[in-house]
């Protein structure tokens, strides 16, 4: 039951829901009817004053005509009584001469005559001619304004229709069905809604659950979709809802934050609410709400807009594809250069190292071969000092002899002397 105040007397009665509902079309109704009135009223003012134009504009020209085809009337008269004068005060001998000048005027004046009633009969003929065509463009664009109009009033009554059918659906469904029902119907009904379009619509989309909690919470639903295997755009949806019987009733504020941490923790680059939540608001009721004040790249919407947020933007996203594959294109290259950055500084340390090595190792060989030389030099030094000591005592030996042994050795030289 809804209480109603009366505006005149202030009181207040109540009226069952389908007796408001009834109130509430009137009202509708009546207000398009005004509007629509008040419109047909604007365009017969605008066409009357378009004709009256016109019809001044004619009448101006005409008199214009008129005034001009007047002055040359009395200036063509003045000429004429003024040669008739002067034909009165010449003498006999220039009258033939004036009669031929004048007759000259008069068949001058008569074809200037000729010439202006020419000109302003084309003149009233065009404008007749344009006034017609301007009848016959009003006429057409009366019969086109009409039918818009119908059609706008048929468009504007189905979609009334559709709006209070609607409300009614998502009414009864609250009343059928517990809380956590209504929000997997929601679910439900915007998984259905994506498929139905999703072979012609969406043929390269994914569209799928969020069924990854590893980060400790999940969004509803994933859209991507890609051109050429590029993923050109991505959007986290969550969808919320509850019935009109709960006790303690939740705002869309209250998931912002959460919904934004499921887009960034999905790689997400989109973020959209989908909500039943604040029935009664005029801010959430408009359709299609951006909340990015907030949260970067969030929008709330109602679920009859699911389908046309994706699309609004897919489409967006469809402008950016180019860029983001020269962006891919330039990452690959970067990639490519780092790759073979990453390869040449491998290979210049698996040389440095090697260099090193091999000059530790040329260092040993080096100091080795100065070891071994100085060890030959000892050796070399050995053996000239024991060349010098064999030649020393060679000499000795060749001077060696027996007179030289046996001196001071009497018993050496006795036995000598015997043998020889």
């Amino acid at each position: 039951m809804s209480e109603i105040r009366c505006p005149n007397c202030a009181k207040v009665f109540t009226i069952d829901e389908s007796e408001y509902q009834k109130i509430a079309s009137q009202i509708r109704n009546e207000e398009f009817e005004k509007s629509l009135h008040d419109r047909l009223c604007e365009a017969d003012k605008a066409k009357q004053q378009e004709i009256n134009l016109i019809k001044v504009q004619t009448e101006q020209k005409i008199a214009q005509l008129e005034a001009e085809l007047k002055n040359q009337r009395e200036n063509s008269q003045k000429d004429l009584e003024l040669q008739k004068t002067k034909l009165e005060q010449s003498n006999s001998t220039d009258v033939n001469n004036l009669k031929k000048q004048v007759e000259a005027l008069k068949s001058q004046l008569e074809g200037k005559e000729k010439d202006t009633i020419i000109a302003v009969s084309n003149a009233v003929k065009s404008k007749d001619e344009e006034i017609s065509n301007l009848k016959l463009t009003i006429t057409q664009n009366e019969k086109s304004f009409s039918d818009k109009e119908n059609s706008l009033k048929d468009s504007y009554e189905f979609k009334l229709k559709e709006k209070d059918a609607q409300i009614e659906f998502y009414k009864d469904l609250k009343a059928k069905m517990s809380t956590k029902m209504v929000g997997e119907t929601l679910e439900q009904h915007c998984d259905i809604e994506f498929n139905k379009i999703r072979a012609t619509a969406f043929p390269n989309a994914y569209f799928e659950k969020d069924n990854d909690a590893r980060t400790g919470s999940k969004g509803d639903f994933i859209f991507k979709d890609y051109i050429d295997g590029l993923e050109y755009i991505s959007i986290m949806f969550e969808m919320k809802n509850e019935m009109d019987t709960t006790a303690s009733k939740h705002r869309n504020e209250d998931f912002f934050k959460e919904l934004d941490k499921d887009r960034q923790e999905k790689g997400c680059e989109y973020a959209v609410l989908v909500s039943l939540l604040e029935s009664d608001s005029e801010l959430y009721n408009q359709g299609i709400v951006d909340v990015s004040h907030k949260y970067p790249k969030m929008y709330v919407i109602r679920p009859q807009f699911f389908i046309p947020m994706i699309t609004l933007l897919r489409n967006a996203a469809l402008n950016s594809v180019e860029y983001k594959k020269q962006i891919v294109e330039y990452k690959n290259q970067n990639l490519d250069i780092t790759h073979f950055e990453e390869n040449m500084n491998a290979f210049k340390d698996a040389f440095s190292r090697n260099y090193e090595l091999a000059q530790r190792q040329f260092g040993t060989a080096i100091e080795e071969i100065d070891k071994s030389i100085d060890h030959l030099q000892k050796i070399k030094d050995n053996l000239l000092k024991s060349g010098n000591n064999l030649r020393l005592a060679n000499d000795k030996a060749q001077d060696l002899s027996v007179k030289k042994l046996t001196k001071d050795n009497p018993t050496m030289a006795k036995k000598f002397e015997e043998l020889k």
